[in-house]
């Protein structure tokens, strides 16, 4: 049996006679770019967060620029960012002028530490940006009371957590806004890529819409400092027909979760942290011979990956924003971390057989060795 990380083509099959149509109708409209596949599919997805306005953008980490841009973070600044997660988020704070924050994520939630975060918190802290990594939500109410006791903005990493909740509220509605991704391998996503900011400030949203489209709050007057990072309308379409499916295929991820966490509980590995909130973008595991565990099971025809081999504080460009203490739990756990494939998608006798497989693999690779702590 060959089981790789993603399938694709299995995801759009349901969708393909709509999308075919769709393509055929967009064409023939002359409308591409912008119009009312854009416009709709905004309007739907700020619903479905519970907030005002969501702005689409080319991609989750112009989105994050776009928002850092309207707030005037700049030179001067620090904004708070995760160890653990893509390199994304600290790339655009080095981008914009601002300096990176690292702190270290939690030892079982891989989020943010937040006992950590509250001793990174200075004058200079303009931004926190939460990641709510592997589409487990970080622990927003103890943030947001953070934040907003220093006065410093909020703004949610959510590209991995389409769809989850905290105490009945949607990620991307705790802070002064959210951004998401909808690259190929999302839990809601697009045929290319694609981004969105999501707010409830009437004024930031517009200041977005502004930036995120040559700085012109009206065509042919620029206004401010922009560029173009604009949704073009087959992505929206794209996403538009998923979004209807999302809550059922979240609600899959969790239920193939649950397999391998009561599958595998009594192996020498450490399993995430298995709790209703997380959306399950991705099931990462601890192994002590990860590599050895990666091999045996290509060799079984499961295709793994890692999320991610390098923390981010230990990248080449960052290594002047690491704090002299280092960052004990994302560099004790990176060579450890190992991501086993989960998608709606898959099927019962797919789960069953790398629940199977990955037994034997760890029995053969590691038996007995209980993973250091």
């Amino acid at each position: 049996m060959q089981i790789p990380f993603v399938n694709l083509r299995r995801q759009y099959e349901p969708i393909l006679p709509e999308l075919q149509s769709s393509l055929i109708h967009l064409i023939d409209s002359n409308q591409v770019v912008g119009g009312e596949a854009v416009s709709s599919f905004e309007s739907s997805f700020a619903q479905g967060i519970g907030v005002g306005y969501a702005i689409s953008c080319a991609s989750g980490t112009d989105a994050i620029e776009v928002i850092l841009r309207a707030w005037n973070v700049g030179v001067g600044d620090e904004v708070i960012v995760p160890t653990n997660g893509w390199l994304s988020v600290a790339q655009v704070v080095c981008l914009i002028g601002a300096t990176p924050v690292f702190v270290d994520n939690h030892p079982e939630t891989y989020n943010l530490d937040l006992d950590s975060l509250e001793k990174k918190i200075t004058h200079k802290t303009k931004v926190i940006i939460p990641i709510h990594l592997y589409g487990n939500p970080v622990e927003m109410k103890r943030l947001v009371k953070l934040a907003d006791q220093s006065r410093i903005k909020v703004l949610e990493d959510c590209a991995q957590a389409h769809g989850a909740s905290v105490d009945g509220k949607k990620v991307g509605s705790w802070g002064h806004a959210g951004i998401f991704s909808f690259y190929p391998t999302k839990n809601l996503s697009v045929l290319g890529d694609g981004g969105a900011i999501v707010t409830s400030d009437e004024e930031l949203a517009s200041q977005c819409r502004a930036i995120a489209n040559y700085g012109q709050f009206k065509k042919f007057t620029c206004s401010v400092m922009g560029r173009n990072s604009r949704m073009d309308a087959l992505q929206a379409k794209v996403v538009s027909l998923k979004l209807p499916h999302l809550n059922l295929w979240n609600q899959r991820r969790q239920q193939i979760a649950r397999y391998y966490s009561e599958a595998w509980e009594d192996l020498p590995i450490q399993l995430p942290v298995n709790n209703d909130k997380s959306v399950w973008h991705l099931f990462v595991i601890q192994t002590n011979n990860r590599d050895g565990v990666k091999e045996k099971l290509a060799k079984c025809g499961i295709q793994t990956e890692v999320h991610y081999p390098i923390p981010v504080c230990q990248q080449p460009l960052f290594q002047k924003f690491r704090d002299s203490t280092g960052y004990a739990n994302a560099e004790r756990q990176a060579p450890r971390l190992l991501s086993i494939p989960l998608y709606p998608e898959l099927t019962d006798l797919e789960v069953e057989y790398i629940a199977k497989s990955f037994r034997k693999v760890i029995e053969r690779v590691a038996p007995s060795h209980q993973l250091d702590r």
